[in-house]
């Protein structure tokens, strides 16, 4: 399904399921899982939040984008934090190795299954509702995208359901008509 070199990059907010969709994709696909919050956290030494304490939301975007830009894998899927594509090199970086998946939910449902978003980490400017960021990274997403999944109304596993048939239709379209 996927060529031996081939990523699948999860984008998408806080809550769309980028985490526990991409571990359950990359059993069922037989790759390895990347969960780039986890590897800021590692990197720093601090949570996402305690960077935006600290140093603020335009400091996790730079370490996020450090992160990114040096991913070297192949045969991942790679889990993005919410604000990976604010920075266009990291995001042409990792499309130069693989598919970029949006895991496209409403506000609702990301208030729903966020809760309290201030504890989140959450890379925004202070002056800066949800709404507005939700509504300034869903252009963002959908810009960088080869593939968009809606799950609102989805479970994890029908998730990646949803992405296999959609990888299938992408190779199929890639695929030159004999």
């Amino acid at each position: 399904m996927l060529a031996e070199s081939h990523n699948l990059i999860f984008v998408g907010m806080p809550g769309s399921g980028k985490s526990t969709a991409g571990v359950l994709i990359a059993k069922r696909l037989g790759l390895g899982f990347i969960d780039t919050d986890l590897l800021i956290q590692q990197e720093t030494g601090r949570t996402l939040q305690q960077i935006v304490d600290q140093d603020g939301y335009v400091a996790l975007r730079k370490a996020e984008e450090q992160v990114l830009l040096s991913l070297t894998v192949q045969q991942h899927v790679i889990s993005t934090g919410g604000s990976a594509v604010y920075s266009d090199a990291a995001m042409r970086h990792l499309k130069t190795g693989g598919s970029v998946v949006f895991l496209d939910i409403s506000l609702d449902t990301v208030f729903a299954r966020i809760g309290d978003y201030s504890l989140r980490g959450i890379s925004k400017r202070p002056e800066q509702s949800l709404l507005e960021l939700f509504e300034e990274r869903s252009a963002l997403y959908s810009r960088y995208a080869d593939l968009t999944i809606r799950g609102d109304s989805l479970s994890h596993d029908q998730v990646c359901d949803a992405l296999i048939t959609g990888l299938n239709s992408i190779k199929h379209e890639a695929a030159p008509n004999s």
